[in-house]
């Protein structure tokens, strides 16, 4: 969140368009091309979500077949 804050507040001319942030950047090399990326921009969202809320992690963590895997690698939840 403190990254995207920053770059939303410092370089938003660079990384921000009229659909969001661009699918890609580099601050070194100074390689800011203004495109999207379809498959990119889907889990950004879902990603987005999951942070606020934890929705996502709880429904996958809900999940018996994941629970069980999680037993039999000896992982906790």
């Amino acid at each position: 969140m403190a990254a995207m804050k920053n770059w939303y507040l410092n370089k938003r001319e660079k990384l921000l368009g009229p659909y969001g942030f661009y699918d890609a950047f580099s601050e070194t090399e100074d390689w800011y091309p203004q495109r999207y990326l379809a498959i990119d921009q889907g889990p950004i969202v879902v990603m987005m979500e999951n942070y606020r809320s934890g929705l996502l992690w709880k429904l996958f963590m809900s999940c018996e077949e994941i629970q069980a895997g999680l037993k039999k690698l000896g992982f906790t939840y």
